[in-house]
């Protein structure tokens, strides 16, 4: 009898009954109160083993009580520190609670203690799908292919597929990677990647004679914790912030220097009805996208008369747009002043910059503002 099976799973009293396989009945018809109610009678009474624990887990997460589902796991675990069940267990309930750093660790523990545990390899690559990580997520399915073709598997895989051939990095992805980033961002921005980007955008400001003494509505684009924003307070009547991570707008709201902050995505922010801006601000924010067509489009409608986009890009020797090797886009001048002339916008100031650094090596790129092509005062001010 191996670890994932217990004695104590089998009924003790009533040798007709079959608790587990009952409270999965519950659970796949919709009844999953019901298999909780039944299985945490059964615990109480002291029967019931690894496996009864595992469909508690379960139906605790069909029952969205997703903190008594954690819990429930954590103990499962403990009890049974070899189970490989009882390990992907525990990184099934985390995944449901949207921790998917902690999830994916357990899950590669599962399969460390058993490597054909088919069922942990697949919610290791849903792991890494919920996460954004098309790459890694296609790699854990590709090993369960044979074991596992299900309509969901075959359905994960064609997502998969889809994301990685996206131009842009998921949104997922970039959500992920910054709440996991979150605590120590401007500590490792500002040090270990010597990040230089708002001060450069206000350096390039500063050349296309935005000037304190006038104060602007300000939208502060990929905001993170607040960096550029805390750079151009100074020029704003009003500071807007807008991130895909709610981890790093909660920093930024600890700043106090926001007006208003969301948790979104810029493409989507920028079609929103709402405020016309007289400076929209990315910096080091475009590198997480390849193609910019939507994003130049929805700076044009919402900046105000002859509004500035400011913004950084890292330098592309390709035609177009390329993903280096960090996983972050990289754009051509060619393509930056076609896409900005095909969005109605001029090309006001580019410059030659290093927003940041990589292993200590300094990263070329570009501080670009793009201006509105109509007549007008450079900015509009209240």
């Amino acid at each position: 009898m191996g670890p994932d099976r217990d004695p104590a799973d089998d009924p003790v009293s009533d040798p007709v009954s079959d608790p587990v396989g009952d409270a999965q009945r519950s659970i796949a018809t919709g009844r999953p109160g019901e298999a909780v109610a039944r299985l945490q009678s059964l615990l109480a009474s002291g029967r019931g083993g690894l496996l009864l624990r595992v469909t508690l887990v379960r139906a605790l997460i069909a029952s969205d009580d997703i903190s008594s589902a954690i819990a429930t796991a954590r103990e499962t675990a403990l009890l049974n520190p070899q189970a490989a069940i009882a390990a992907a267990c525990l990184g099934e309930a985390l995944l449901a609670a949207g921790k998917l750093a902690t999830a994916i660790g357990e899950f590669q523990r599962a399969l460390r203690l058993d490597p054909n545990l088919v069922q942990a390899r697949v919610l290791l690559g849903n792991a890494w799908l919920a996460a954004g990580e098309a790459e890694k997520a296609l790699e854990a399915y590709a090993e369960i292919a044979a074991a596992d073709s299900s309509p969901a598997v075959t359905a994960a895989i064609a997502q998969g597929h889809a994301m990685r051939a996206r131009p842009r990095c998921d949104p997922r992805y970039v959500r992920h990677l910054f709440d996991e980033f979150s605590t120590d961002y401007d500590r490792r921005m500002l040090g270990q990647l010597a990040y230089t980007a708002p001060a450069i955008l206000k350096q390039l400001a500063a050349m296309l004679g935005i000037v304190e003494d006038r104060k602007f509505s300000v939208l502060d684009l990929g905001c993170g914790t607040g960096l550029a924003g805390a750079a151009f307070r100074a020029f704003a009547q009003t500071l807007a912030g807008v991130d895909l991570s709610p981890a790093m707008i909660e920093k930024a709201r600890e700043r106090g220097i926001y007006d208003r902050l969301e948790v979104g995505d810029l493409e989507t922010a920028l079609f929103e009805d709402g405020q016309a801006f007289d400076l929209i601000l990315a910096a080091d924010t475009l590198v997480y996208l390849g193609d910019l067509r939507a994003v130049f489009a929805g700076a044009a409608r919402r900046l105000a008369g002859r509004g500035l986009f400011l913004f950084t890009v890292e330098k592309s020797d390709a035609a177009d747009f390329a993903l280096g090797p960090k996983r972050r886009w990289r754009h051509s001048q060619v393509y930056l002043h076609n896409e900005a002339e095909h969005a109605g916008l001029d090309v006001a100031g580019l410059l030659a910059c290093h927003p940041r650094s990589e292993a200590g090596v300094p990263v070329e790129g570009y501080a670009v503002a793009l201006q509105r092509a109509r007549s007008g005062d450079i900015l509009t001010a209240p």
